[in-house]
């Protein structure tokens, strides 16, 4: 019994060979006859029902086996059930009746119950062999549970997997290998692990860039079929895509679904990012094929969405071409709304783009962070002589972050104007020197300027004292600048 297979063994250790219960009716044969599983009980006279745990049916061979035989016997003492199997279903139950009363068919049950009893009593002659085997697979598996916690807390971390190399107890060979190593200082498993590698006892150690990978889109796969269930439990959910290019120029649409949560207390709704899809024909027929393919992929149904979410691009909120359009046709009840930040933004950025001083204000402030950012000398004088708020720069996606570029700009108007002009007298670029001295005295150094830094907060009585008190500071004259109104000069001075 020494070439018995692990599964074999464990079958051993079990009740028995495995079966498929759940077969009813067999293939039919020329004749329309068939296996049934009534065959695996046995009716004694005495009114008994006896399993018949040594029967063993092939689906893909369509035959039955007598499993005992097949495991002890040898092919010229045995019979059908032993060797080719049987398929005479007309005298299937005669065969049987006369099979399991057979001599060598009792012989073989008594070899089969006592090796079950020594492999349960681990007293096998391959004792010490299996112990080998046992320690052998409890030690790899310490080592993966080891590899998948790295990978997990890389994942989460959002950190970086490979360096330069991928060799081990070698330099900038990446976050990965580094935590390895790091667990190798205390952990008699990894030890024992890096000790085999070390003297090339084995060929396979689990720590390459395609393991790592392997175990990211496991551990990826998880993450999913967990969401998956949690939006099947609860049925109904709604659908949320945002395409975006990515570093390769390849674009790419996220899928997020929104649902209720009921695994929580209390319930809530919650948002869960589902996966990145490549998408090609970015039209909404295209787009609308992507967000089907995948739901089906998902086993999610697409007549149980409830609600749609995209931004305001023609193919997706389109009223007849767009994907809400498409969707809407198949499903009536999944309702679209745009979404609301995106729309919010886009209004914000229509607003100020149509009011010309606002345009300018923001300018300034653009400009002021560009002349002292590309220079890594003025960021230091900027940052040595400004200890307050560090100036930053226009947001470029949501028009509302602009405010944190005000707040810098209006806790140290002065200081920054102060730069200003040092820099215009001391840098020896003569565009720099240009730009500086325009900034201080007709950007920031606008009278104009410090008054719609405070207007947006406290109305116009307030901003203009405000702006006044600042201007007495920096001597600045109280002027507005000039505009040209219906064909006159019309002056607006502030005494």
């Amino acid at each position: 019994m020494n070439n018995l297979s692990n599964d074999l063994r464990d079958e051993l250790l079990g009740n028995g060979p495995i079966r498929d219960v759940s077969i009813v009716n067999g293939p039919k044969d020329t004749f329309g006859r068939h296996f049934s599983s009534s065959c695996y009980i046995r009716y004694c006279s005495n009114g008994e029902e006896q399993d018949r745990n040594w029967l063993v049916y092939s689906k893909e061979l369509d035959r039955v086996y007598c499993f005992w035989c097949k495991l002890f016997g040898t092919s010229s003492k045995m019979n059908r059930l032993a060797n080719e199997g049987f398929n005479d279903w007309k005298h299937i139950y005669e065969r049987l009746k006369e099979h399991e009363s057979s001599g060598a068919h009792m012989s073989f049950m008594s070899k089969w119950i006592d090796l079950q009893i020594r492999f349960k009593k681990n007293i096998t002659i391959d004792k010490h062999l299996q112990e080998l085997i046992r320690n052998e697979k409890r030690h790899w598996k310490d080592v993966l549970l080891r590899i998948v916690y790295v990978t997990r807390y890389l994942a989460e971390q959002n950190l970086a997997f490979h360096g330069k190399n991928e060799r081990i107890n070698v330099e900038n060979n990446g976050n990965y290998l580094s935590l390895v190593e790091m667990i190798d200082e205390w952990d008699p498993v990894m030890q024992k692990h890096f000790e085999h590698i070390k003297n090339n006892e084995i060929h396979y150690h689990y720590l390459s860039h395609k393991i790592q990978n392997e175990l990211i889109n496991m551990l990826g796969n998880e993450v999913k079929s967990a969401i998956v269930e949690k939006i099947k439990e609860v049925k109904y959910f709604s659908v949320i895509l945002d395409c975006t290019p990515d570093v390769s120029h390849q674009e790419q649409m996220t899928l997020i679904i929104r649902c209720v949560d009921v695994s929580t207390s209390p319930i809530k709704v919650e948002e869960f990012f589902v996966e990145f899809l490549k998408v090609y024909d970015t039209t909404g027929q295209g787009l609308f094929e992507e967000l089907k393919n995948v739901l089906e992929t998902l086993s999610l149904y697409i007549n149980n969405v409830r609600e749609q979410g995209y931004d305001n691009g023609s193919n997706m909120k389109g009223k007849h071409q767009g994907v809400q359009r498409k969707l809407l046709n198949i499903n009536p009840r999944a309702l679209y709304i745009p979404c609301g930040c995106h729309s919010l933004n886009l209004t914000l950025c229509d607003i100020a783009n149509s009011c010309t001083k606002a345009k300018d204000f923001f300018g300034v402030l653009q400009h002021i962070y560009t002349v002292f950012s590309h220079s890594t000398k003025r960021w230091k004088i900027l940052r040595d002589n400004v200890k307050g708020l560090t100036i930053k720069p226009l947001s470029q996606t949501r028009w509302e972050s602009h405010v944190n570029n005000v707040y810098a700009i209006k806790s140290q108007t002065s200081d920054v104007r102060e730069e200003l002009l040092q820099l215009a007298e001391q840098d020896n670029d003569p565009k720099i020197k240009s730009e500086a001295e325009s900034l201080a005295t007709h950007g920031i150094g606008n009278f104009e300027f410090l008054y719609l830094k405070k207007y947006r907060e406290s109305g116009f009585i307030n901003a203009k004292a405000s702006a006044e008190k600042i201007g007495n500071e920096m001597k600045i004259e109280r002027v507005f600048i000039q505009k040209l109104l219906k064909g006159l000069d019309h002056y607006l001075i502030v005494t």
